[in-house]
Parts: C-alpha cells; sequence; structure tokens
C-alpha cells in the first residue's frame, strides 16, 4: 500500500467541501484528478470512504475514522517540510474560530498579545455563533474555537477559559428602567432582542431566564450583538447580552442595565476536536490562551 500526501489532502478537502467540483476549486486541481485521486485512495484501503447521495459525498464511519489520521499525516509533514527554515520560529497557518461576543471584544486582543509574544502573523478568523465555529471544528475547517457555549459533543476537547457577565438592558426611558429591583414577574410579556439560534448568548437567556417565565416574546432574532444595542437603545425592546459587549453603551446611557436576583454569570470556552494531531503552533496558542487575562 502507498498512499500519497496527495490523496489525502484531497480526502480531508472533499470532507469538508463534500462534492468533487468544490473540492477540486479548492484544491486548484481538476475535476478529473480530483475524482481519481479519491478512486485510487478507495481502491487501495479496498473499501469507500463516503456515501453519495444527489452528487454529494457524505463522509461514512470508516472515512470518519481515517479523518484524524489523514489530518496528523499532513499536520506532521508541514512540521518536516518548515523544520530548517527558521530556528524556533512557529510554522504553519492557525485556522481560529470564534463566537461573537469573544471575536469582536476578546480575541482582536488575545491575538495582538500572541503575535507580539512570538511574532507569528499567519492566522485565519472566522466569527460566527458557538454551534457553527463547533460544527467547522468537527469538519476540521478550523483547529480552535473561543466559545460562549459549551455544546457538550464527544468529539470536541472543551476547557473552561475566562469569566463573563451577561446582563439585562432596555432604553433609558423603558418603564422597567425606573425600577431599582426587578424580580421574575416584572419580566413578563416583555418584547425580547435576542441573538440567533445557536449562539452562547440565546442559550444563556434560554437556560437562565426564558424557562422562568410563563410567556414572553421574542420580537427580534439579530446575529449582531451591534445591532442588538441599537435596537434596544431604539426602544424596540429588552436584551440579554454581555456587559463586555454592553460597556460601552451603559457607559453612555444609551442603555440602562437592569438589576435582577438571578447568576448572571458564564464561562466562555476553549475547544478543538479530541482526535485533531496537535502541531506545536496549535499547541503554544492553546497554552497561550489559557494563560492569558483580560487587560481590563
Amino acid at each position: 500500500m502507498n498512499i500519497s500526501l496527495k490523496q489525502l489532502q484531497v480526502f480531508i478537502c472533499i470532507t469538508q467541501e463534500k462534492t468533487i467540483t468544490a473540492a477540486a476549486e479548492k484544491l486548484f486541481l481538476s475535476k478529473p484528478a480530483v475524482s481519481m485521486s479519491l478512486s485510487e485512495l478507495e481502491k487501495q484501503l479496498g473499501h469507500p470512504l463516503f456515501e453519495r447521495k444527489n452528487n454529494r459525498l457524505f463522509i461514512n464511519e470508516l472515512g470518519k475514522q481515517l479523518l484524524p489520521l489523514a489530518d496528523e499525516q499532513i499536520e506532521r509533514s508541514k512540521v518536516i517540510s518548515n523544520l530548517f527554515l527558521a530556528p524556533n520560529k512557529l510554522k504553519g497557518k492557525l485556522h481560529i474560530g470564534a463566537s461573537n461576543t469573544v471575536g469582536n471584544h476578546l480575541l482582536p486582543l488575545l491575538l495582538s498579545d500572541f503575535r507580539k509574544k512570538y511574532q507569528q502573523h499567519n492566522q485565519s478568523l472566522l466569527i460566527d455563533n458557538s454551534q457553527t465555529i463547533c460544527e467547522q471544528i468537527k469538519e476540521y475547517e478550523l483547529d480552535i474555537g473561543l466559545v460562549e457555549a459549551n455544546q457538550f459533543d464527544s468529539q470536541l476537547t472543551a476547557i473552561k477559559w475566562l469569566k463573563d457577565e451577561m446582563v439585562i438592558v432596555c432604553c433609558a426611558d423603558h418603564p422597567l428602567s425606573y425600577k431599582k429591583q426587578l424580580i421574575l414577574e416584572d419580566l413578563e410579556d416583555q418584547q425580547w432582542i435576542l441573538r440567533e439560534i445557536g449562539s452562547g448568548s440565546r442559550s444563556f437567556f434560554i437556560n437562565q431566564i426564558g424557562q422562568k417565565l410563563s410567556h414572553y416574546q421574542i420580537s427580534l432574532a439579530l446575529k449582531s450583538t451591534e445591532a442588538i444595542i441599537n435596537c434596544t437603545s431604539a426602544g424596540l425592546g429588552i436584551a440579554c447580552i454581555s456587559k463586555l459587549a454592553a460597556r460601552h453603551a451603559l457607559a453612555d446611557k444609551r442603555l440602562t442595565q437592569l438589576t435582577l436576583n438571578v447568576d448572571m454569570h458564564r464561562d466562555y470556552w476553549l475547544v478543538w476536536h479530541k482526535d485533531r494531531y496537535q502541531s506545536p503552533l496549535l499547541k503554544t496558542f492553546i497554552d497561550f490562551s489559557k494563560q492569558w487575562t483580560l487587560p481590563f
């Protein structure tokens, strides 16, 4: 058996892209070349690696067993290729995913400190909700995620990272703004402006507040925290968002924080695929992130 790195690269790319056409475009190869490479790999292994459905390829159980091994071979080949280029310098590219609050308010500071310390500037960044980030880690499209909600998936390793505080906010002239201390009954029949399904902020609201209310209405579900702040300050409803994200709007009085006798603290999480090979670059970034603290 003589499996090549090219065959493994093609296999991984098809796993991510789901079609021969998309994989060929990503790899800058022809469709016949990609199809032949996959066919040769499956022939050598003596097993198909994908289920074919409507011109799309879905990885099967044998393919799932091969995926972490293929990824490790590719990553180790990169380490070997870069071994003698520049001693003591981290090589490779880090693919980072972050949920919206973390990605917009914390990751720029974390990444700046990481670059200053290690002089490693080769990173890509995807900002989306926690569910999407975790799904892309499972698909081997991202190396690590910094998210607001632990998805509790058997394929993922998740460790608690930083603490966050959520706040309930409204506009300055909202009737609730005149109450010094709220009780849950004050939140009944309110119009809420929340993040979309799949976000950590939305999950926090449902688990900590929504489940305790008899009736409430989600009037707007938005992907942008800044949009939530603007809609709330315009009097379109009340919101449950990170205090970190709301701090400027609270400081300039566009929003008013409401006090409620409910635990509003939550954890941020570092997440990576439990079977993925950790390159020296990824290991260093994980260790750096664990030790990093907020500058404010």
